[in-house]
């Protein structure tokens, strides 16, 4: 298969959002691709080959309604002629959620829609036994995950290039896991002394932390590679997956000041955790690893039913119920 994605991707320094002492930088992995960027493109371009390797022509994979994996996987799997399937589990109702749900019926997903994600594992198993190739939880797997070894050795290679400093500190959204893991591994076999912080932005953390944990060591056995350094933060989460936060919200209008667009249930948080580190002085140099896509959705939608003609139990799964800030959070985390 040809490559998926655009590198290296670019880095720039974002001196708006620096601080004296503590420069804050960006690897701009939105720009993976023309038509839907992000971090998922990397762990595709392995999953995918996986799955033409063995054989397979359907896919099926698990995520929320609003998921960007499930996306970046309809996407790219269908463009390489694939069937795709996606059991999908309930999440905070946002505009953007029913466009990425609207995109995916009109990129030819096909849905399977359950109440919560204890019961996505037997529903996964049934696509499972009728033939699909899984593809894990934001592609998290140890096939996916390699994409973002090869990251860290991409940035490892800029930083040799002078296009950045080596950073102190990677920061980056931790959902799945493979993404830091990945860049854990990476940096440690590059020679970078880097240290990846994880921004836990779903519940419950512990597992999280196991499964990000076990992708680094496997990685790392398969790199013949030691000392990645990897933890979590789990100080950014608010009130659990797809809720915004305060600090959140903050780090979303300062992004824009300086052209991000980020997204509240990942990069928002992921964003202000890196924004710390440059406020506490924490760090010389702070990277923060941009993962959502910055295509326009425009193109995705061509052809996508509007939202009157979404069946109901898919739009179910966009809960309209949403708690206010978590204040304690709010008050600990504020970005002033």
């Amino acid at each position: 298969m040809p490559p998926l994605g655009h590198y290296p991707t670019p880095v720039q320094r974002l001196p708006s959002l620096s601080a004296p002492g503590a420069e804050l930088w960006v690897k701009r992995d939105d720009r993976t691709h023309d038509v839907y960027g992000g971090n998922k493109v990397r762990k595709l371009e392995y999953v995918l080959a996986d799955a033409r390797a063995r054989g397979a022509r359907r896919l099926v994979t698990v995520g929320a309604v609003g998921s960007h994996h499930v996306l970046a996987t309809t996407y790219f799997g269908r463009q390489a002629g694939f069937e795709v399937e996606a059991v999908l589990v309930p999440q905070p109702r946002t505009d953007h959620v029913i466009e990425v749900l609207r995109a995916d019926l009109g990129l030819g997903l096909r849905p399977f829609a359950v109440r919560s994600w204890g019961a996505a594992p037997a529903a996964v198993a049934a696509r499972v036994l009728r033939g699909a190739y899984l593809v894990t939880v934001g592609g998290s797997s140890a096939v996916g995950t390699q994409g973002y070894v090869d990251a860290g050795k991409e940035l490892a290679a800029q930083v040799r290039q002078g296009a950045l400093p080596e950073p102190d500190v990677c920061v980056v959204a931790l959902g799945s896991g493979g993404t830091a893991a990945g860049l854990a591994v990476g940096f440690a076999a590059a020679g970078l002394r880097t240290r990846v912080v994880g921004v836990c932005v779903s519940s419950p953390p512990w597992a999280l932390r196991l499964a990000a944990g076990h992708l680094a060591r496997v990685c790392s056995r398969r790199a013949g590679v030691r000392g990645a350094h990897l933890t979590m933060d789990t100080r950014f989460l608010g009130a659990g997956y797809g809720h915004v936060t305060a600090a959140g919200d903050e780090a979303t209008e300062l992004a824009r000041g300086a052209g991000l667009a980020v997204d509240p249930t990942y990069t928002a948080k992921a964003l202000a955790c890196a924004l710390w580190f440059v406020r506490a002085r924490q760090a010389g140099s702070v990277l923060y690893w941009h993962t959502l896509s910055s295509a326009p959705m425009g193109p995705l939608l061509r052809g996508a039913p509007e939202e009157s003609m979404i069946p109901r139990e898919l739009l179910a799964l966009a809960l309209v119920a949403r708690p206010p800030h978590d204040r304690r959070q709010a008050r600990r985390m504020a970005l002033t």
